[in-house]
């Protein structure tokens, strides 16, 4: 019985939602690939504001740093990588795989604010911090006023 009169079938949200579900079991599906993590992001990132400019923190577990590319271009920052495990760990048959393994790309759009050709990266304990400054521009600056 439909309420409010809507009926269930032609309601978009609903058929979103319902998008939505069969979407996120086709990713956890282990024939579909690998490279993702169980909520289909990897790697979860946060981004927040510093005194300094953005700080974009990665968390990219068991990796060299020397396995991890950040790249910079216009306002776009990418982190990039492969993520591999033993050579025979393809031959196991697994009870249960939840460690992804394969390459991996992330990018995130900042704002106009922020200098991303003046980033820098540390990778330390599973995360990455990549540090943007602010852009020059987009600092605030006393402007002195001159006389006619």
């Amino acid at each position: 019985m439909a309420i409010l009169g809507l009926d269930p079938d032609s309601d978009p949200i609903g058929g979103l939602l319902s998008l939505q579900g069969e979407l996120e079991r086709f990713m956890r599906n282990p024939a579909f690939g690998t490279g993702l993590s169980g909520y289909g992001v990897f790697p979860p990132i946060n981004v927040f504001d510093s005194s300094e400019g953005a700080v974009v923190v990665a968390e990219i577990p068991g990796l060299d740093a020397s396995r991890i590319e950040v790249a910079g271009e216009g306002r776009t920052l990418t982190i990039s990588g492969e993520r591999e495990f033993a050579p025979d760990a393809s031959g196991r048959g697994y009870h249960r795989r939840e460690l992804n393994e394969g390459k991996f790309s992330r990018s995130i759009q900042l704002p106009e604010d922020y200098d991303v050709s003046r980033a820098e990266a540390r990778y330390e304990a599973g995360l990455l911090v990549v540090r943007v400054p602010t852009a020059e521009r987009a600092k605030p600056r006393q402007i002195t006023v001159q006389r006619a």
